[in-house]
């Protein structure tokens, strides 16, 4: 039996993961005093928020793309740091380039008159006008929700509509009954695009929640306005973003254990008192934050007694998952910039999301290439000899809950990957080493419990949203952090994921630990 905690001491939480959620919820915590400890499975932190090792080479292999700085800002000021002390961010000019065939090339920029030109150009007048009609629209979605539900524990319908009420008056009510949520994004975008690729274009935007835009909320027409108010290039790539907040946690007095696998979370009465880890050590805490795939904890990973505890897990279906090239090669004929968008023929852009969800590789897929060595500006990078450039080729994927991919489909889809960048215009010619291929299989076994998605459970239907899991678990003692739960996928959301936690647990176990009144001002213990 364990010890009765001593009332004198600081709350000990145990966070397992060190992805953006888990980083950013340890450090707030030990900011205020509690003796924090993070477990990592893997050897460096991140998470998804990984690198790729290509012989000497290093590249990004989890997200890209940095949008909603301020939510970095804010999680550094509140740390007593500056955010531009620890990292060099650069504004990207050209927020990406896309292509369909030869000579069909558009690229969406951050200042909004030369989107707006670029669109008159590349299509009409008229889709110019739409276009502007449409960014107006996507910022009062964005401007609706960010407090009251992104910055907010997870709501229900009812809860959402009093905070709005609450904090932006009626007109933030009329507005929030004006965001589409029971339209598709596709039939939405429909009444602003007639030209099909600009659809096409848009339509997109919701993979970056790993869902089908035939199938998500209207609502996430916002992510157009959050993108467009600024993408940042993090020098040294986003896996710097990650060593930096580990750096902070740990400047907080945050222990942070790399290689070190939770195996079963512990309860004691009924709720989680700490985690054994795969090496058979107990690590026992007041509180337990689990910054991994939510499914995990329902399908027992960690344990049936914590999976009886939590009851049944709520039927959603995955997101998307990826395959990955990493490589290194020369490219000519297509001009990159950092973020870049290859697209097949319009006709066929719904067969792509119908084939994944049928658990197969679509014919003609969407590339998306990150042209790592590049800057996300419209000014030619190219000066000299052509020399090769680190690169990361991805299409979008079914999950690995079914049969694995086979080699013959996965071979098949990297050559029609080819043939999309060759119709573009663009040519590559790889050096060595050869391509690092991740497929999801390999993703599921890096995440377990995620089956190889990458964004959680799909934002499919307007329940969607206020289906995911709460920070706050309904087993005593255990929190969640991360792009599973509320309040979505994504660098942004996860650190958002991570403060929310945190201030859950804080509130949690400040009203049963004299402790905290040891703090002395900055968040320093006495102890």
């Amino acid at each position: 039996m364990r010890a009765p905690p001593d009332r004198l001491r600081p709350p000990h939480v145990l966070v397992i993961g060190a992805g953006v959620g888990g980083l950013t919820a340890a450090a707030l915590l030990a900011r205020r005093g509690f003796d924090v400890q993070v477990v990592e499975r893997a050897e460096t932190p991140g998470g998804k928020m990984r690198q790729v090792e290509l012989g000497p080479q290093r590249l990004d292999g989890g997200p890209t793309v940095l949008t909603m700085r301020w939510v970095f800002d804010a999680l550094f000021e509140r740390l007593g740091l500056s955010l531009d002390r620890h990292l060099h961010l650069r504004r990207c000019d050209v927020l990406a380039r896309h292509a369909w065939g030869p000579g069909e090339r558009l690229d969406l920029s951050a200042d909004l008159e030369l989107s707006v030109d670029a669109i008159a150009h590349f299509s009409s007048a008229a889709e110019a006008r739409r276009y502007r009609a449409f960014c107006v629209r996507a910022r009062q979605v964005y401007e609706t929700l960010d407090r009251p539900f992104m910055q907010s524990n997870r709501p229900t319908p009812g809860s959402l509509a009093w905070r709005v009420l609450r904090q932006q008056g009626l007109p933030g009510l009329r507005q929030l009954l004006r965001i589409s949520p029971f339209t598709t994004l596709w039939r939405e975008l429909g009444r602003y695009f007639h030209d099909p690729r600009l659809q096409q274009l848009f339509g997109r935007y919701a993979t970056y929640c790993g869902s089908s835009p035939f199938d998500a909320p209207a609502t996430l027409m916002l992510v157009a306005h959050v993108e467009r108010e600024a993408v940042w290039q993090v020098e040294g790539g986003m896996f710097r973003l990650a060593q930096v907040l580990a750096g902070c946690a740990q400047q907080q007095g945050v222990r942070i254990s790399y290689g070190c696998e939770a195996s079963q979370l512990l309860m004691e009465r009924g709720r989680v008192s700490g985690v054994e880890l795969a090496d058979g050590q107990r690590l026992h805490a007041d509180a337990v934050l689990f910054n991994g795939d939510a499914q995990a904890l329902g399908s027992g990973l960690l344990g049936q007694p914590v999976r009886e505890a939590l009851g049944a897990p709520a039927r959603s279906q995955r997101s998307l998952s990826a395959l990955t090239w990493h490589c290194q090669a020369e490219t000519s004929g297509f001009e990159l910039s950092h973020h870049n968008v290859f697209f097949g023929p319009p006709a066929g852009y719904r067969a792509e999301f119908e084939a994944i969800a049928q658990g197969s590789l679509p014919a003609a897929p969407t590339v998306y290439v990150c042209a790592q060595d590049r800057a996300g500006d419209a000014r030619p990078t190219r000066h000299g000899p052509r020399r090769a450039e680190r690169l990361m080729c991805l299409v979008n994927a079914p999950a690995a809950d079914g049969r694995p991919l086979t080699p013959t489909e996965i071979a098949r889809c990297e050559e029609q990957m080819w043939t999309q960048l060759s119709r573009a215009g663009l040519q590559l010619k790889p050096g060595s080493p050869v391509p690092v291929l991740t497929r999801p299989q390999d993703f599921a076994q890096m995440f377990p419990g995620s089956g190889g998605a990458l964004y959680g459970p799909a934002s499919h239907g307007w329940r969607a949203s206020f289906s995911r899991p709460d920070g706050r678990t309904r087993v005593p003692g255990l929190w969640l952090a991360g792009g599973s739960v509320h309040p979505g996928p994504g660098v942004p959301m996860a650190a958002l994921s991570g403060q929310l936690a945190a201030e859950q647990i804080c509130t949690a176990l400040r009203s049963t630990s004299r402790s905290t009144a040891a703090l002395m001002p900055g968040g320093m213990s006495t102890r």
